[in-house]
């Protein structure tokens, strides 16, 4: 393979990962308005077309981005106008409205955010810091954040 590897381990979840390899590229900021081609995809991660398609797919589905007639694909243009912390922090508060994040529970670590959202630990700080000073979120000495209240409480 050539350019960016996928590794052989799990053919069936290819497409999941070039899926989540251009998601981190979007919220990164290396990707800004216009997806690259199929066919560049394709070649870059060594994988057939119908996976690109899939993946592209998952992220149209996501809406992350967005298909225009005779003009290919391109990051949807909520997504980005966002500053990275924004979407980390929308993210998250997504996850506290449907209940993936609950009250009293301990928030993922600085390090584990910023490896999956592929932004930097000032990134994570930053969006932490506005769901702090939302009171959303609560640090508390000795055990971390903590969510206090859920997108729709309060």
């Amino acid at each position: 393979m050539r350019g960016t590897e996928v590794p052989e381990a799990s053919p069936r979840g290819t497409y999941l990962q070039v899926a989540e390899a251009l998601r981190q590229r979007i919220e990164s900021g290396a990707i800004t308005d216009q997806v690259p081609s199929e066919a560049a995809i394709a070649s870059e991660f060594g994988i057939a077309r119908t996976t690109v398609r899939r993946a592209l797919a998952r992220l149209e589905s996501e809406g992350v981005i967005e298909s225009l007639a005779g003009l290919g694909r391109r990051v949807a243009s909520d997504v980005a106008h966002q500053a990275p912390y924004e979407r980390v922090r929308d993210d998250l508060l997504s996850r506290m409205r449907d209940g993936r994040l609950t009250v009293g529970e301990r928030m993922p670590s600085e390090p584990a955010l910023a490896t999956e959202y592929g932004v930097s630990r000032g990134t994570v700080r930053r969006a932490l810091a506005a769901l702090e000073a939302a009171g959303r979120v609560e640090s508390r000495q000795g055990v971390g954040r903590v969510v206090r209240t859920t997108a729709d409480e309060g």
